[in-house]
Formats: C-alpha cells, sequence, structure tokens
C-alpha cells in the first residue's frame, strides 16, 4: 500500500494489536461478560478493553490529540483540530453471536475534515485503508466502487431501525419503497463494513439513519477515495454527532437519493 502518512501508520499499528485479544475473545464468545448498554444495545467486555489499547497506541504517538469514541466519550475535548473518531467494535450485535461481521474503525479528522482512516474485520483478516489524495485500498490492492449506473440493478446494503428508534414506521416505509426499485437489500449489522464493502464494490449503495459519527468516520476516506459519492441527509444542527447517511457508486447516486428525500417529501 502506498499510504504512509505518520496518522495511517499509527492506526494500522493500533488497529493489528488491539486485534489479536479480539480475535481471542472472538473464539470465546460464550466466556464473555456483556452488560446491557440500552435497549438492544451491548456492551462487552471485548468492545471497552479493544478501546483501551486504541486509545493507548494513538495517545503513545500523539497525546494532545482530541478523542471521540463509543464508549469513553470525548477526551482532549480542547483540541477539535486533530482527533481520532473510534469505533472498537462496530457490529457488536453480530460479534457476540459470533458472525464475522464486525470491524475495528478508526478514522482521522484535521481541521473537521477525515484525513485518513481504517476499517479492519480481524476475523476475515480484511484492512480497508485510505488517504485523502492517495487512494483506497484492501490489503494492499487498490479498490474502487462498482459501476453498475441503474437502480434497478443495483446491490443495496442498510441497517437499523435500533429498537430504541422513534422513527422506526419512517425507516421501515423507507426501506420498502426503495427495496422495490432495486434488484436487491441485504442487511449485515456493521455500518463501518457496510461502507468498506461499497467502496471496494460488494455493494452498489448503502443507506441508513440514526448512525454514529464513528460508526462512519473511517468510512468516509475509505469511499470516497474509492471514487463513490456521500451525503449526510437531514442533518441536525444540535446532533452534529448523529448521522443519516447515504453512499454510493456515484452513478446511481441522484436515484437512490431521489428514492429516499422523495418518499420524504410525498
Amino acid at each position: 500500500m502506498r499510504l504512509n502518512s505518520p496518522q495511517i501508520n499509527i492506526i494500522t499499528k493500533a488497529c493489528m494489536k488491539a486485534s489479536k485479544l479480539l480475535i481471542r475473545d472472538y473464539g470465546e464468545i460464550e466466556n464473555l461478560q456483556v452488560s446491557t448498554k440500552g435497549p438492544g444495545d451491548f456492551v462487552s467486555s471485548a468492545d471497552k478493553r479493544t478501546e483501551k489499547i486504541l486509545i493507548e497506541e494513538l495517545q503513545k504517538a500523539y497525546p494532545d490529540y482530541g478523542i471521540i469514541t463509543e464508549e469513553t466519550g470525548v477526551i482532549n475535548k480542547s483540541n477539535i483540530k486533530n482527533r481520532w473518531i473510534i469505533d472498537p467494535i462496530d457490529g457488536t450485535m453480530n460479534f457476540l453471536n459470533g458472525i464475522p461481521q464486525f470491524a475495528i474503525s478508526v478514522g482521522y479528522e484535521e481541521e473537521n475534515e477525515i484525513k485518513c482512516g481504517v476499517i479492519f474485520n480481524p476475523i476475515m483478516n480484511e484492512m480497508f485503508c485510505a488517504e485523502k489524495g492517495n487512494g483506497a485500498y484492501l490489503n494492499n490492492s487498490r479498490i474502487r466502487v462498482s459501476n453498475k449506473k441503474k437502480i434497478k440493478d443495483a446491490l443495496l446494503v442498510t441497517g437499523g431501525p435500533k429498537q430504541a428508534s422513534k422513527i422506526k414506521d419512517k425507516i421501515f416505509s423507507e426501506y420498502i419503497n426503495v427495496s422495490k426499485q432495486v434488484s436487491n437489500v441485504r442487511k449485515f449489522g456493521s455500518a463501518a463494513l457496510d461502507m468498506a464493502y461499497v467502496a471496494c464494490g460488494r455493494f452498489d449503495g448503502y443507506w441508513q439513519r440514526e448512525l454514529n459519527y464513528w460508526d462512519v468516520a473511517a468510512g468516509i476516506v475509505i469511499l470516497k477515495e474509492a471514487g463513490g459519492f456521500i451525503d449526510f441527509f437531514e442533518s441536525d444542527d444540535e446532533a452534529p454527532l448523529k448521522k443519516n447517511i447515504l453512499a454510493s457508486n456515484s452513478n446511481i447516486h441522484s436515484e437512490l437519493r431521489e428514492l429516499i428525500i422523495k418518499k420524504n417529501i410525498e
């Protein structure tokens, strides 16, 4: 891979270190201590340990950088110029059920823009990386979005709603509307990997509501560098870390956007 900024090297190293214990835990799912974080939203000891290792490795290299994490919250709040955005296990429910569709996701943000990121599925040994201006890679191979031209032929992926969602009916209605117009829709359970899969052409597009910034931060730069388009729609200024996302190979973007936006205007 021709990615060589200090930040991407640090992220890669941190992900590899954190993944060793995660792989071990995955092999011992039944013994994991699991506590309930909220309705339908679980956090495991593996989540916390993975995050701790990532934070330690990143802080060793850049002690003053800000950090936004799923479990710990915000560290070094005063530094909003340089920030790590961390999701230790994106796809926790999959992980806890022994399904190998989850990932460590770490993005590096500078001046409010994601400059580089890594999404690593340790069970499949697939590491998606990208730096702004240097392309996107899966392990050592350059990746590009698909070249599917028509929405009716597209394979899309989505997620949600969460159990506690107050807009379940809206999300289900949206799903029905989109699925009537496309070849197939999948639901895999990890937003980070969904974006990575669009980036490498496995899926043609992805949309989801009520995500958190750490779910998608690394995916933003990976998808853009692979030639994809991203929209954040119906943003809420009072909740900047909450995201509704629409991502695609760019060819089907306007059609997919119209299906979602049009449905909500009606």
